[in-house]
């Protein structure tokens, strides 16, 4: 999964959570909150390596589901007109034009195994196609960079890959079996940035080269989604990535150990960690069809960035495969909705996430209309509150119940949201079936919040109004303050509803909004008290919740921010990882929810409708029955194209 910052993100994409899964697990497009560049979701052509990915804003995620044309026509007014077809088709696909998309913020880096938020993923999975790809229509697994779907080991425990040998990276250098075993080393070296990746490769005993396109991948003990997961590698060039060879000599299994690692191989091994962090943040390069060519010029903070075609991409004219229609995809980074409302209206932009209020009543306009089209979907995300237990106050679960009793989830959908999102009770994806559909809403009910609060023991000792507790020997009031993202009104607005309700509680608590880039480096080392952030999911590919619920994933910079942790969690979540039978996985799926609804360690709120508009030139604009569409198929006929 990737953070979401709240903006659009597509589900199907490009990618997909750059192993398809993640993307596949939405695709991602993900920054930690990816930002508004995340939101877009391209089709998922690509799967990738992340199930979840933090979203910036909320906005943008086309993750729709089977209901949406359903909720579409339940939305107001102006929901016929404005999701009437895109102009008729005018032929046969040809090259030209760009696709401007807004971003809310700049991605947190291009890192292909480091970045973990939805913007970078957006940007990364034009970059980084994976080894197979997730059809869209039918869901199955197709080959991608693999020159077929991998031989499978009875047993599950042996994966081969055959790669396609008419791939090259943007250099020139041809794709290699020695690239994906280097791939699958600086995701399981345990100091490379890329804990959020690493969870799903911890079954990844071994990796070897059979022949110069042959890879044997070993494992240690089965992982059901292993199809997913492994066939969503993207694959980066070790000639560039590690141009000393710093890994050469060193496997998979030595990594795996790092503690026995001879002294020597430990020292190279560090060497090319310190590199691989901080060298690469801003240069990919990949075997993707569209490039950085410039990264001085086409990647500007606060600005742009901006990804040129290439010639010698192996599948010339086949966006399925991963090749754009257009010449180049440019992130404009707008951290502003209304600003880039404006821009969108100006043509500035092609294709954006609108806010509810935008969406139903700020572009009704009939000229609008007539060069916007507008789309909604349901969104493969999710928004909550995180409440830090590192806080010594939220490690009693009577208190986040309680906090999760003062907000009223269905007044924030129908008055802040429009009537555009969905109260949420679970991190799954309502469409699949391990979804717990006995969960009931939990209520918001103040006089149970209140009794609870009683319960923990906070009271109002000295009369000041604020409830007080003695904590580890000390008398403290109950106050503390919640953070989220600038540019995000949906997640301010919310922030600011919750903080009314527990000021009338006797809580002292606040709202800040905060730059994307401190929110993030914030959740990674645990400093805040309560955040107000957001998950995409997908209904695309079985969840794995590993990544953010395991207690092992409690470290810094790994996903379980919130430093949760329940040992009956966390054998469910182990015993799920292997288990192949559909129905027990549901069983054991369902007692995680249980607990989680009953711990609260998040007050989940909203899942958010996917509210995109583009610009009626694009012809080609698919939108799947997963709420996904993928741009490599828009393309724009020669009399409309605007950049040449």
């Amino acid at each position: 999964m990737h953070p979401s910052r709240g903006e659009v993100v597509n589900r199907g994409g490009r990618s997909g959570t750059r192993p398809i899964i993640a993307r596949a697990m939405l695709r991602a497009r993900t920054f930690l909150p990816r930002q508004d560049l995340g939101r877009v979701h391209r089709g998922e052509p690509m799967i990738r390596l992340r199930l979840c990915t933090l979203v910036c804003s909320l906005a943008l995620l086309n993750c729709g589901g089977p209901d949406e044309s359903e909720k579409t026509t339940s939305a107001p007014d102006e929901s016929t007109a404005e999701t009437k077809a895109a102009p008729a088709d005018a032929g046969p696909p040809v090259r030209g034009d760009w696709l401007v998309i807004h971003a809310l913020a700049d991605p947190e880096n291009l890192n292909p195994l480091t970045s973990n938020d939805a913007g970078a993923s957006a940007v990364l999975g034009w970059i980084f196609p994976t080894l197979v790809r997730i059809d869209q229509n039918t869901l199955t697994l197709e080959p991608l960079l693999a020159s077929a779907l991998p031989d499978v080991s009875g047993n599950h425990l042996t994966y081969t890959y055959r790669l396609r040998e008419d791939v090259s990276f943007s250099d020139g250098t041809p794709l290699t079996a020695e690239d994906l075993v280097f791939t699958l080393k600086a995701i399981r070296h345990p100091i490379v940035n890329a804990a959020p990746q690493r969870n799903y490769y911890d079954s990844v005993a071994d990796a070897a080269v059979v022949d110069p396109h042959t890879v044997r991948i070993s494992l240690g003990e089965v992982y059901f989604l292993n199809d997913w997961m492994l066939g969503g590698i993207a694959p980066i060039p070790r000639a560039y990535y590690d141009p000393e060879n710093l890994l050469d000599g060193i496997s998979v299994a030595e990594l795996n150990h790092w503690d026995e690692l001879e002294p020597a191989k430990k020292e190279r091994a560090q060497r090319f960690a310190k590199a691989f962090n901080e060298g690469f943040n801003r240069r990919p390069l990949g075997p993707g069809a569209l490039v950085l060519e410039d990264p001085a010029r086409d990647y500007v903070t606060g600005e742009k960035i901006e990804l040129r075609h290439r010639a010698g991409y192996f599948a010339p004219g086949q966006p399925l495969l991963g090749d754009p229609w257009v010449d180049r995809v440019v992130y404009r980074v707008i951290n502003d909705f209304d600003a880039a409302l404006a821009a969108l209206k100006a043509g500035k932009i092609d294709f954006m996430g609108l806010r509810p209020v935008q969406y139903l009543k700020q572009t009704g306009d009939p000229r609008f209309g007539e060069r916007i089209v507008k789309h909604v979907d349901r969104a493969g995300s999710y928004t909550y509150i995180g409440w830090n237990q590192k806080r010594a106050i939220f490690s009693d679960k009577r208190l986040r119940q309680a906090l999760s009793h003062l907000v009223d989830k269905r007044n924030v959908c129908d008055k802040l949201l429009l009537g555009l999102a969905d109260p949420v009770e679970s991190p799954i994806y309502p469409g699949r079936p391990e979804f717990n559909s006995g969960l009931a809403p939990w209520a918001f009910d103040p006089a149970r919040a209140q009794a609870l609060l009683a319960e923990a023991g906070w009271s109002d000792s000295n009369g000041d109004g604020i409830l007080d507790k003695e904590v580890d020997g000390e008398r403290v009031p109950l106050r503390f303050e919640i953070v989220s993202n600038s540019g995000n009104d949906d997640r301010r607005n919310l922030g600011l509803v919750v903080v009314d309700e527990f000021k009338r509680a006797g809580i002292d608590a606040s709202f800040r909004a905060i730059d994307w880039s401190i929110l993030l480096e914030k959740v990674k080392s645990f400093d805040y008290d309560a955040v107000i952030l957001g998950w995409t999911n997908s209904g695309t590919i079985p969840p794995d919740l590993f990544q953010i619920w395991h207690s092992s994933q409690a470290v810094a910079g790994g996903s379980n921010h919130i430093s949760f942790k329940n040992d009956e969690v966390d054998g469910l979540l182990e015993a799920y990882r292997v288990e192949f039978d559909a129905a027990e996985r549901k069983r054991l799926y369902d007692r995680v929810q249980e607990i989680l609804y009953d711990e609260q360690p998040y007050t989940w709120v909203y899942a958010p409708k996917s509210l995109t508009a583009y610009d009626r030139r694009f012809q080609g604009v698919t939108w799947y029955p997963t709420g996904a569409t993928q741009e490599p198929e828009w393309w724009v006929p020669v009399a409309s194209q605007k950049y040449r």
